[in-house]
This record gives structure tokens, sequence and C-alpha cells, in this order.
């Protein structure tokens, strides 16, 4: 097997250089602190949600998993919607490693959609690890779904019509949303959307190994997310499905997928064995791998020609879904 990693786009490794300085690919554990204060991340969080006045917004601390503290929701709704009929729901989770972030990380892209297809967009707020390892992340993600679905109406949703989706570790979770939700016989929904979704504890893919000290996130800090969710039962014969949703033995009757992945990045492999499970088990999933792309790098370089492809196929996707 070669170590020799893919390049990367040329446009989008201009792009990594210039961000280098604020995001390196590899940490530790005891670096987790020091993270959390990246400037880089604060500038992530730093954004209008209300898009120039096209949503309003909304903070709503509703009930936790039982026992466990409330959780915070971001609800976006259109201040114009287009009718008096409720609204498509995009359900979103942030990223973050399962160790830093809030609800208002990367809620920009579900955002953009939801001013296109005249959506509520919801963005829940999970305890993260170390501090809260598994399934603390996972079950505030469910929590909050219950509550949305439940009650959609309250803020002009539509339970019939929810959309989960999420990016890196959010994009896990949010399969292992779909997980729970077959397997609780939970509220349904309509689909899942599961961007540079980080999926597998075991990290050891051809892909992990390619891209060691490359990009954004590579084996060490996947290594290091892993290892504050599950401790020392990280890699080893025992994780859930739930925690690593590539551990899941049966991948029937999920809601359709979008899948999608840069080539030049530590999940590749992962992300495209869980499509091609999902066929093989008689799923939907539709999965895109963008040539020479790093982790995140649409969020990164949102103007690079490559990362408005990706976006275009994200819309493009829920558009077709919302239609059927």
């Amino acid at each position: 097997m070669t170590s020799v990693p893919p390049p990367f786009d040329p446009e989008l490794a201009a792009a990594l250089e210039l961000i280098g300085e604020m995001v390196s690919p590899g940490f530790t554990l005891d670096d987790i602190p020091a993270v959390r204060q990246n400037e880089g991340i604060q500038l992530l969080a730093d954004i209008d949600l209300t898009l120039d006045g096209a949503f309003e917004v909304a903070d709503r601390a509703v009930p936790g998993p039982a026992g466990a503290p409330e959780i915070s929701l971001l609800i976006c709704r259109p201040t114009a919607p287009a009718g008096p009929t409720p609204l498509p729901v995009i359900y979103h989770v942030h990223g973050g490693g399962l160790v830093i972030g809030n609800n208002r990380v990367g809620v920009d892209l579900p955002l953009a959609w939801a001013r296109e297809l005249g959506a509520v967009v919801v963005s829940v707020e999970y305890r993260l690890a170390p501090e809260h390892p598994h399934p603390a992340p996972v079950e505030d993600v469910y929590a909050g779904l219950l509550w949305t679905a439940e009650h959609a109406t309250e803020f002009g949703g539509d339970a019939e019509r929810i959309v989960i989706a999420g990016a890196s570790a959010g994009g896990g979770l949010t399969a292992a949303l779909a997980l729970l939700l077959r397997d609780r016989q939970g509220p349904s929904v309509i689909g899942q959307m599961l961007m540079c979704p980080m999926l597998d504890d075991r990290n050891d893919t051809p892909s992990s190994h390619q891209m060691k000290g490359l990009g954004v996130w590579d084996r060490t800090a996947n290594e290091t997310g892993w290892t504050a969710l599950l401790g020392e039962a990280r890699g080893g014969p025992d994780v859930s499905p739930y925690a690593a949703p590539a551990r899941a033995t049966d991948l029937t009757n999920l809601p359709p997928a979008f899948l999608d992945v840069g080539s030049a990045e530590t999940f590749r492999d992962e992300t495209v064995a869980y499509a091609s499970r999902i066929w093989q088990s008689g799923g939907i999933a539709e999965l895109h791998v963008w040539p020479g792309g790093f982790h995140g790098f649409d969020g990164f370089a949102p103007q690079a020609a490559l990362s408005q492809s990706a976006r275009t196929a994200h819309l493009d996707w829920l558009r077709r879904l919302l239609a059927h």
C-alpha cells in the first residue's frame, strides 16, 4: 500500500497555505483547551445568522436526555416565508472533532440552503468530549431532534419534512442519529446529509495513513477526537455504532443519504465504504468524492471552483429530496 498522498487541488492548496497558521492538522488531548480558543474556530462561529435580515433567530433551551442538562437549539426561520404552508426543517449538527464547537459553527451552510429552498434551520448544541464522553453527544443530538419534531409547528416547521445534516464530527453524529431513529422507532426524517463525516474510530484506513501530517485534520487529530469520546475503548471490539457508525452491521431501512468527501483527506475511505455498504444493504445514497479536496475545503475556501461545485451538489440533492 502506497503512502504517497493524492495531490491537493491547486486552488485549494493555495488556500491551505493561507489558513495553515490558524489550523494545524494534528493535535493531542493536551492541546484541546488551546484549540478551543483558536482564532479560526472563533471566526467560524462569528457570522451574521440573519443573513441580512432573511432569518429570525432565536436560542431555545429544551429538555436534554433523561437525567442530563437542557440543550441549546439555535432556531432560524425565514422572516418572509412564501406562504402559510409549514416549511421543511434542516436539523444541523456542528463539526469540531467531537471536542470543540457550538451550534453556530458551520451553520452558514444550512442557512444558505434554507434561504434558497425556503426552510427552517435548527442547529443543536451537544456536550463535548472528553468532559462528556459517549453517549452524551449523540444522546443530546437525539433529544434535540425529538423536541424539533414534536414542536415543529411552533416555529413554522413541517415535522414530516425534516432533513438531518452535519459535517465532519457532525456528519458522524448525523449518521449515528439516523441509526438511533431507526432502532428506537423515533420520528422519521426524509434524508441524511453526511459531509466529510467522521465515522470510524479505528483510524486505520489507507487515506488516514496517506494524509498523516497534511491538511486540517490528520490521523493524529483523529485519534485525539476518538480517544476523547471513547477513552481506552477506542479501536477495540466493543465500540457502539451509535458512537462510530462505521461499526454498524445493519445499514438497512435508513433515510436516503448524501455523502461527500475530498480525495485528499483522512475520511475519504471510510466515507466511500459507508456509501458502498448502504448500497449493498439495498439503500439509497449519493456519493461525491471531490478530487484534490482537503477536509472541510468548501468551508475554508468557499470561493474556490471545487467548493462551488460541492455546494451546488448539496443544494441540488436537497432540492430533489424535498421535491419528492
